[in-house]
């Protein structure tokens, strides 16, 4: 017997010897399940030292004066929030008496729509609203009217909105290169598009490969649906970081992170913080090379990517053309110019596909079967996205990409050339990340807002970028902008040190907290004060 088997079983005879039956399965039984245990601790997706860091943290609320601080604080922010949301004026909190009349009506949603003090017409906020036009707005207005009651939930009832929404879908495919086996369903938004993909990947590979405790890799810059999707569908996120330089998902780190239950890779055509893009023919080798699925979340740009080349923009592939793509996800209500609401996920095989249906076949009331999160679906929002969508055509969607993307290399060019500031990456379509090694770069953001620029901000590390639409084409709109930065930048230069103020101090403070979970209750606050209505004391007495 070879010396370390002697050691062992020597071990294994010191603890048994002279026990009683009961005894050796008592010690058997604890060191088993000790094992079970050690392997669970060790073993899970998150590491070890994450869990360590939020166990403390949440050990330490339970001092009473931590606690009692924090609470402090979070009424504070809560405050603050509530303050800056409400609005002048009455709340409806209880039905009128006698319903308003269409007049009054139309009134009041011409007050509450003036609400707010950002000039988005003129195209002084980042993305959010991507086309305005008032004779699309009526045209999809007219068509919204006569689908506003179809619901394609009822085939049989109003299959001209099924048909509707059949056609978006095979176009969107057509536009990604996806063959006759390409398929996929219309969605309410890039979230629920990106969950469906979850879904049905999550359901694959425990049919097909029998994971139960599935996770996912993906860029730390993939679109933060994904971890919405995680939470809902209890998918492990295995989050890996980008190249420092390019912001493009570090290829080596993703191959790295899988495993046996890796359900599906995810890359993005392009990003949201930096508007840069993947290298997505390398992460569909890795799908092949493990037979993982590969998502491409194009919910972003995606309708402007597939219309590049055609305006004179080559981009590296990205669509089904590349082999080992499985799907992708693309925004209809962003650069497809549709009402908010809308978006499309597309499989390259129906396989995938049947794993997003949720299908009940036991149910008293028949068998039931749905394609996407909602039972029920608004088929004026399916109606109005095919109207706008074969109003503009392809030749008028080549045409708006050419702008904006024309645009949007302008002001890339121009911010380069002005020092103190850099941008993040190289931008792919429409976004473009600016940072700065010089200053805090949320003076820039603060300065810009002052003049009613509204720009999204970033952080780890600290950024702000613009999503070009194509309200920034219109005449003057990119020029003014270069030139608020550009003379915000010498002004911050004066003083580079100044501390941020205002709102933009918080981006700052909330990188620098430890604690992520406080980061969670301030966020909560924020959400609770978009539901804010007075209340009447008289009625809580």
């Amino acid at each position: 017997m070879e010396p370390h088997l002697r050691l062992v079983t020597g071990s294994i005879d010191r603890v048994f010897t002279g026990r009683q039956p009961w005894q050796i399965v008592a010690i058997t039984t604890t060191t088993v399940l000790g094992a079970v245990w050690l392997c669970q601790v060790l073993f899970q997706d998150e590491s070890l030292y994450s869990r360590a860091k939020k166990k403390v943290f949440k050990l330490a609320r339970l001092i009473p004066q931590v606690r009692r601080r924090v609470e402090e604080e979070i009424e504070k922010i809560n405050d603050g929030f509530v303050k800056d949301i409400s609005q002048k004026g009455a709340y409806y909190t209880e039905l009128p008496g006698d319903g308003l009349t269409p007049e009054a009506i139309i009134a009041k949603v011409d007050e509450y729509l003036e609400l707010g003090h950002y000039r988005w017409k003129e195209g002084y906020i980042s993305g959010a609203v991507y086309y305005y036009n008032p004779e699309l707005i009526k045209l999809v207005t007219s068509v919204y009217g006569k689908a506003s009651y179809t619901n394609p939930l009822h085939p049989d009832v109003f299959p001209g909105v099924c048909k509707m929404e059949a056609e978006v879908v095979r176009m969107t495919a057509t536009l990604f290169q996806g063959g006759a086996s390409a398929c996929g369903t219309m969605t309410t938004g890039g979230t629920e598009s990106i969950m469906m993909a979850c879904k049905a990947y999550r359901d694959y590979a425990r049919e097909n490969r029998g994971v139960t405790t599935p996770n996912m890799v993906l860029p730390v810059t993939a679109h933060t649906g994904f971890d919405k999707a995680a939470q809902y569908l209890n998918i492990f996120s295995k989050v890996v970081p980008v190249d420092p330089v390019t912001t493009a998902v570090d290829i080596r780190a993703m191959e790295r992170a899988i495993n046996r239950n890796t359900v599906m890779l995810v890359g993005s055509a392009p990003n949201f913080p930096y508007g840069t893009m993947d290298d997505i023919e390398a992460i569909a080798a890795l799908g092949r090379k493990y037979n993982i699925p590969v998502h491409v979340d194009a919910c972003l740009g995606g309708f402007l990517i597939v219309f590049m080349k055609r305006a004179g923009y080559p981009v590296p592939p990205f669509d089904f053309s590349v082999p080992g793509v499985t799907s992708i996800s693309a925004d209809t209500h962003k650069y497809g110019y549709t009402p908010k609401g809308s978006s499309v996920v597309l499989y390259s095989e129906k396989k995938y596909r049947h794993h997003q249906y949720t299908v009940t076949t036991d149910w008293p009331g028949g068998v039931y079967g749905s394609p996407t999160v909602n039972g029920s679906r608004a088929g004026g929002i399916i109606a109005a996205t095919w109207a706008t969508m074969i109003n503009f055509g392809l030749d008028g969607y080549v045409e708006a990409t050419k702008r904006i993307i024309d645009t949007t290399r302008y002001i890339e060019q121009q911010l380069r050339a002005i020092k103190n500031i850099f941008i993040f990456g190289t931008p792919a379509t429409s976004v473009i990340g600016i940072g700065s090694k010089d200053f805090d770069i949320f003076l820039l953001g603060g300065e810009l807002n002052s003049l009613g620029w509204n720009l999204n901000s970033l952080q780890f590390p600290s950024g702000i970028h613009i999503c070009v639409t194509y309200m920034h084409t219109e005449n003057g709109v990119a020029q003014k902008f270069v030139e608020d930065v550009r003379s915000k930048v010498a002004l911050i230069m004066q003083n580079p040190t100044k501390p941020v103020e205002g709102k933009m101090a918080i981006y700052g403070i909330a990188q620098s907290l430890p604690d992520r979970a406080l980061i969670g209750d301030f966020t909560r606050c924020f959400i609770d004060s978009m539901y804010y209505t007075p209340i009447d004391k008289k009625a809580t007495k």
